[in-house]
């Protein structure tokens, strides 16, 4: 490997302020000399700016220990709009999740081994964030961060994803949880240094991922919906609330998810009027037929139902017709979960 590759692999932690001291004595001076590396090294500060934000002052704790002011902290980091070189609007609300995960680790001091979801743990779940957005990461050329990375195109997607998911976090276990954190934020920097996240038209070209061929747009949002539901999983775990995304940012993960779920329905489900609480609305399911009922969800509550974090029948909704099928609307959300 030359210099130039050794720097190109070294830049999203240079990004982030944390190379070691010899990695620091390489880098600045390629730098100096090399334009394509400088560019991309600004692309990724830029991205790190993103994800900061502007300063915020200390929360103060509660008797309880909980920053009493946490959830402000949270909002005014998803709502930072620094001048430099901002994502475009398909990688926004990929960026604003990230920044609120951010915005969160700081609390899990102390609190790694706190159960989280499925038999994870504060650290595993920040490592299985760092295997998620790694196929993504391969895709757009980035390289992976933990040995053994690949990309098997021959294998149930959904079993490739689990077996990576164990492997990373096993692997993790092996460091500290902080080291796996600083991790899977410089991959997040990286993908957001892309010019997959700035360039609307580039973007727009499909790529497979998730055994799911989608413009790399949607797989921004697909980014951002796990990168939320995980960070809110963390949140709860530690008695800690995570506003949902921002209006515009959770109305495109709705529409996501909507146009995910059509597709699994088919066009032989009895049709129902789907719709959003205070949003739009969709005739999901055969377009032919007359509508057999109306099902209406709040847009957290929907998202969360696909999450996984809901059981069908738990969910509040509104509905009225065929019980039969709202109820298979209903099941085939849930079903759609692999997070």
């Amino acid at each position: 490997m030359t210099d130039h590759d050794d720097v190109r692999d070294l830049l999203a932690a240079w990004a982030f302020g944390a190379l070691e001291a010899a990695e620091q004595r390489l880098v600045p001076p390629h730098l100096a000399e090399c334009e394509s590396c400088a560019a991309e090294a600004e692309r990724l500060r830029a991205a790190v700016r993103l994800l900061d934000g502007p300063p915020t002052e200390p929360a103060q704790p509660a008797p309880n220990g909980v920053p009493a002011s946490f959830d402000a902290l949270l909002t005014r980091a998803r709502r930072a709009r620094p001048a430099p070189h901002p994502v475009a609007g398909h990688a926004a609300p990929y960026a604003a999740a990230v920044t609120g995960l951010r915005a969160l680790l700081p609390e899990t001091a102390g609190r790694w081994s706190t159960p989280v979801v499925h038999d994870w743990d504060v650290h595993a779940t920040v490592a299985h964030l760092l295997a998620a957005d790694e196929h993504l990461a391969l895709r757009l050329g980035i390289g992976a961060r933990v040995p053994g990375a690949r990309i098997d195109e021959d294998t149930d997607w959904a079993e490739a994803w689990e077996r990576r998911t164990a492997e990373v976090i096993a692997h993790e276990y092996g460091r500290t949880p902080e080291e796996t954190a600083a991790d899977w934020s410089a991959q997040a920097a990286a993908l957001l240094g892309t010019p997959y996240a700035h360039d609307l038209e580039l973007a727009a070209g499909t790529t497979l991922s998730m055994g799911v061929r989608l413009p790399v747009t949607e797989h921004f949002l697909v980014r951002a919906f796990e990168a939320w539901i995980h960070t809110d999983d963390i949140g709860r775990a530690l008695g800690l609330a995570v506003p949902p995304p921002p209006g515009e940012h959770l109305g495109r993960l709705v529409g996501l998810a909507v146009r995910i779920l059509d597709g699994a329905l088919g066009t032989e489900a009895p049709p129902v009027l789907f719709a959003i609480r205070g949003g739009q609305a969709w005739v999901l399911g055969s377009q032919s037929d007359p509508v057999a009922a109306e099902l209406t969800l709040d847009p957290v509550d929907f998202c969360l139902l696909v999450g996984g974090r809901y059981a069908p029948d738990a969910v509040p909704r509104n509905a009225t017709g065929d019980a039969a099928a709202v109820r298979n609307v209903l099941e085939r959300a849930a079903s759609l979960s692999w997070l």
